[in-house]
C-alpha cells in the first residue's frame, strides 16, 4: 500500500510540475498547437490579385473574402527588403523562390539552416536545409534559420545566458505530428526559445524571425494585425 501511495504522490507531483510549466509558458509566449490533418494550415505570400499581403490584417481580409475565419496567424520566415521570401518558398506545390544554400551574415545563415514544410497528406516536417530533398508531395515550405532543435537537442551554438535578446517566433513539431507555433511576449534569447519547444515535447524546431514578429490569436485575446512581412502562416476554418 505504501508503494502505491508513493506512486500516486509521484504522479500528482509530475502533474503539478507540468501544469505549472504550461502556465509559465503561456505567460511568456503566444502559443498555438494544431493538428494539420484536422485544421487547415497554409502559407501565404500574395492575395488573389497577386499583391503581397505583408500584414496579418490583409491576410484576415483575404481569408474572409473566401468565407474562411482566420483563427491563428504568424509571420512565417525571413524576407528580403521587397518582401520576397528569403530562401525556399513553396505554395500550393509551386516553387516561388528557390532554396538558398549560400553563406552570409545574419540569423538566417546561422547553422544549421532549416526548412518547415507540409506535404499533400498534411504531414508536417522540419529538416536541415542540406538534408531537404524537393519532391512533388511538398505542398508548402518555407526556409529559415537557425534550427532551434535537431532530434531533440538544442542547437549547440546557443548560449543559455546570452544577452542577444529579441521578440522571437518559431515552429516545432511534436512526435504525434501536431505543430506548435510560438512567439515570445517579451524579448528572449535563442536558447530560451529552443528550450520552450524542447519542454513542449518537440523533436525538431525552427526559428522564423525576430523583432518584426507578430501573432494573431483572438481566442487568447492576442490580436496583432499589423506587420510588413514576406510569408505569413495562417490557420483557418470555414465560416
Amino acid at each position: 500500500m505504501l508503494i502505491k501511495h508513493n506512486f500516486s504522490l509521484f504522479l500528482l507531483l509530475l502533474l503539478f510540475i507540468s501544469c505549472k510549466e504550461k502556465i509559465q509558458h503561456e505567460n511568456n509566449f503566444v502559443m498555438y498547437q494544431v493538428n494539420p490533418k484536422k485544421q487547415t494550415v497554409k502559407l501565404y505570400w500574395k492575395n488573389s490579385k497577386n499583391e503581397i499581403l505583408k500584414s496579418i490584417h490583409n491576410l484576415k481580409n483575404e481569408t474572409e473574402s473566401k468565407n474562411e475565419k482566420l483563427v491563428f496567424a504568424m509571420n512565417g520566415g525571413m524576407f528580403e527588403a521587397d518582401n520576397t521570401p528569403k530562401g525556399l518558398y513553396i505554395e500550393n506545390f509551386q516553387t516561388l523562390k528557390s532554396i538558398d544554400t549560400l553563406q552570409g551574415s545574419g540569423n538566417f545563415y546561422l547553422q544549421p539552416n532549416g526548412i518547415f514544410y507540409i506535404t499533400q497528406n498534411h504531414q508536417p516536417g522540419i529538416i536541415e536545409t542540406k538534408k531537404f530533398r524537393q519532391n512533388k508531395s511538398v505542398q508548402y515550405a518555407t526556409q529559415s534559420g537557425p534550427m532551434l532543435l535537431t532530434e531533440g537537442k538544442i542547437n549547440p551554438i546557443f548560449q543559455k545566458d546570452s544577452k542577444n535578446l529579441n521578440i522571437r517566433n518559431g515552429v516545432g513539431i511534436l512526435e504525434n505530428g501536431e505543430i506548435i507555433f510560438a512567439m515570445s511576449k517579451k524579448e528572449v534569447n535563442f536558447y530560451s526559445l529552443a528550450l520552450l519547444f524542447k519542454e513542449m515535447g518537440c523533436k525538431n524546431a525552427l526559428y522564423l524571425d525576430g523583432y518584426v514578429s507578430r501573432a494573431y490569436l483572438p481566442e487568447k485575446n492576442w490580436i496583432q494585425t499589423d506587420g510588413d512581412f514576406g510569408v505569413v502562416i495562417g490557420i483557418t476554418e470555414s465560416q
